[in-house]
């Protein structure tokens, strides 16, 4: 009787033990998920963080452009999502060799008719060179899903899927350089037209057969 109440009391400590773990475990979790919650995964596009780790570029890429591409001199929409974990508010300045300037825009604007001077609530007005402002342990989502997007003015040369533009995030002094991808289609183009063979009867003349034409041979 003796050995049997001590294995149920080191069970039951045990399992007190693994449910206090358990209790740990699954709080530490909780704080993790709601830290990220607010974040929507994307499905394209480059991440790039700081060596310190307290700024990051992530889900970069250039909007898709349709079958034809970016033609030299056209202007692109870029979408990120700037990250910025330190305790303190930073500003990002965007820049790129890959066109003559970048700017903040509707998203929806027509290409070349992003030179708006509306004011932004992250930024500088539209139109002006893209500064950022990233609160702290916060981030800014500049994409079609958001008010606000980057917009690539003046493209260096033509650009097609497959092919990316050199972009330069600085977060107050903290470099970030990134290839942006051109996007790809999340749906294949849509096939050609299929030819259609019409049969006129002509066809049949030219032979020597058949009709009037063929019956003198």
């Amino acid at each position: 009787m003796t050995r049997s109440i001590r294995g149920s009391r080191r069970s039951a400590l045990l399992l007190a033990g693994l449910a206090t773990s358990g209790l740990l475990l699954s709080g530490c979790s909780a704080g993790q998920v709601a830290e990220t919650a607010g974040t929507v995964p994307s499905v394209q596009g480059v991440n790039v963080a700081s060596e310190n780790g307290d700024f990051a570029v992530r889900s970069l890429l250039i909007a898709y452009p349709g079958v034809d591409g970016y033609q030299a001199g056209d202007d692109a929409n870029l979408d990120v999502v700037l990250y910025n974990d330190s305790p303190d508010q930073v500003t990002v300045t965007v820049t790129t060799e890959g066109a003559r300037d970048v700017i903040l825009s509707d998203p929806h604007a027509p290409r070349g008719a992003g030179s708006s001077t509306a004011p932004t609530e992250t930024g500088s007005p539209v139109g002006d060179s893209a500064q950022i402002t990233v609160p702290p342990l916060s981030y800014v989502q500049l994409n079609s899903e958001a008010s606000t997007v980057l917009r690539l003015i003046g493209l260096n040369k033509p650009l097609h899927v497959g092919e990316a533009v050199f972009v330069t995030f600085d977060f107050g002094g903290t470099t970030i350089r990134a290839a942006a991808p051109v996007s790809v289609p999340l749906s294949p183009a849509a096939p050609p037209e299929p030819i259609i063979e019409r049969h006129t009867g002509f066809e049949e003349l030219e032979d020597g057969h058949g009709g009037a034409g063929g019956a003198g041979h």
